[in-house]
């Protein structure tokens, strides 16, 4: 919408001087206003007044697109008119928006009213899932390590991180975290059709750090992770979505896949999880081809889980109950809900699903802002993604399957290294209340540590994958998100770590 502006215009909620702007008309007015261009406002779910203020030499008129935002009085004083408007509670559980419209001639100006969602401490059932996610709690991601490749092969060290220990694995286990999720790429590591045997050095390696991870007394997650990579290798959803032939090939090598992968690990004790795909998409994230090609990438991706489900349960054995975790189309929460089809399957109640999230990611994953959240500086945060947004993708993960009896994890979040101390102090908020967010819904959490110990896009390093060294403050981290996800002290809620947000 195109937004003409009044002469001037100033918005007054409790705490707050809202916008103001002028067409220049009268320069002398404006002159003595402290500007700051504002066109959107959150209002508690309590509901209240907020109050708008406008000077214009015509009369003006106010009116709000929502019936639970209603105009109760307003007042004129010379060519200012104060509009108030009272706003109900918010009962529901979805957050709710109003446009306020200032009309005076043929100007006029809109605000934008959100009013958060009523949020209930959610009564956590004692049921598998949740028994699951106790069990998972808060874990770690080996990222950029056995998922590294190089020139279409994958190798441990290609991306820069020496070589995985059992130390690494023990310092992780006492710095408080209680699983592991072991990302794996498989590129350049399977043969030709149609045995599409895998490498046994390669498989050899994965099942040494699987070792690792079960002599620490650490939970393991493994996957296939970056062979679907924005359709770029052999696991092209895009191309799947159109040619039946190509998805009836990917089918037959997923099973191949998982079928070896799950025999290898057939005697393994349930300390290990399978993933079965890793983020999925046509490279767009979310925003190419799945939303205009009617549903076809879903349908492919829910093929896909169904056939590697199927594989794996055929091997018997210890994988005949073993817990196995789905994701949606590119892991995305949102989408993850929307289209995600739980896999048939033999075993009761042994599903997972796993969802990823760095947002919002001008923050969490580029470094474009600085800061987040409901103290953070407007000019230093993103326009989106605080506090209500991290609650409400929890809250309705819960809602949706942890509340149901389907287990749920964070397979990856996490927030970048920043050089500047007020800049990291967010991080840490942010983390904490992340953390904190997936602990009060039932989520388990596994931060994606890359081992990049640099600061800015991508440098989520905590420890040295070798000796398991903390990285920068990465001590600092690794504790403030301990204290998010561990504390069992009752008085530890959401609201006192929002509550001692960053100043």
């Amino acid at each position: 919408m195109k937004r003409i502006f009044l002469k001037t215009i100033f918005l007054f909620v409790p705490g707050m001087i809202w916008g103001s702007c002028s067409t220049g008309n009268d320069a002398a007015a404006s002159a003595k206003l402290i500007i700051q261009q504002v066109s959107t406002y959150t209002l508690p779910a309590s509901g209240g007044n907020v109050d708008i203020t406008c000077s214009s030499s015509s009369p003006v008129t106010a009116s709000s697109s929502q019936i639970w935002f209603a105009l109760t009085d307003e007042s004129r004083q010379g060519d200012a008119a104060t509009f108030t408007f009272r706003a109900e509670a918010n009962g529901t559980q979805k957050s709710r928006e109003a446009v306020v419209t200032l009309s005076s001639g043929s100007e006029e100006l809109t605000v934008t009213i959100t009013q958060q969602r009523t949020y209930t401490q959610p009564s956590i059932p004692s049921n598998s899932a949740t028994q699951l996610a106790e069990r998972l709690a808060l874990g770690w991601n080996l990222g950029n390590q056995l998922d590294a490749h190089n020139n279409g092969v994958a190798s441990e060290t290609a991306w820069g991180n020496m070589a995985a220990t059992q130390l690494l694995f023990n310092q992780i286990k006492r710095m408080g975290f209680k699983s592991v999720r072991i990302p794996v790429t498989w590129l350049g590591r399977t043969g030709e059709a149609p045995d599409y045997k895998l490498d046994q050095a390669w498989l050899d390696r994965v099942e040494q750090v699987v070792g690792y991870a079960q002599k620490s007394g650490l939970n393991a997650v493994i996957n296939i992770h970056h062979d679907g990579y924005g359709s770029q290798y052999w696991l092209n959803i895009r191309r799947a979505a159109t040619d039946p032939d190509y998805n009836r090939e990917v089918k037959a090598r997923l099973n191949a896949v998982w079928s070896q992968i799950a025999e290898r690990f057939q005697a393994t004790d349930d300390f290990l999880i399978f993933e079965l795909l890793n983020e999925i998409q046509d490279g767009a994230w979310g925003s190419g081809e799945n939303l205009t090609d009617g549903g076809k990438q879903y349908e492919v991706l829910n093929e896909w889980n169904q056939i590697a489900v199927d594989a794996v349960r055929a091997t018997g054995g210890k994988n005949a109950t073993r817990y196995l975790a789905v994701a949606g189309y590119s892991a995305n929460p949102e989408l993850t809900m929307a289209h995600l089809k739980l896999p048939e399957d033999s075993a009761t109640g042994r599903l997972l699903v796993s969802v990823h999230s760095y947002d919002p990611a001008e923050f969490a994953l580029n470094a474009k802002y600085t800061e987040w959240g409901h103290t953070a500086d407007p000019a230093k945060k993103a326009s989106w993604g605080d506090e209500e947004f991290i609650r409400g993708m929890c809250a309705d993960l819960y809602e949706r399957y942890v509340s149901k009896d389907i287990p749920v994890y964070f397979g990856e979040f996490g927030c970048v290294h920043r050089a500047q101390t007020r800049a990291e102090r967010f991080r840490e908020y942010y983390l904490e209340y992340f953390c904190k967010a997936a602990r009060t819904y039932g989520i388990a959490a596994f931060y994606w540590d890359n081992g990049n110990a640099g600061t800015g896009e991508e440098c989520f390093g905590l420890v040295n994958h070798s000796s398991g060294a903390f990285l920068n403050n990465g001590e600092e981290i690794v504790n403030t998100m301990v204290k998010g996800y561990c504390t069992d002290d009752e008085a530890y809620t959401l609201d006192t770590v929002y509550d001692n947000a960053p100043e």
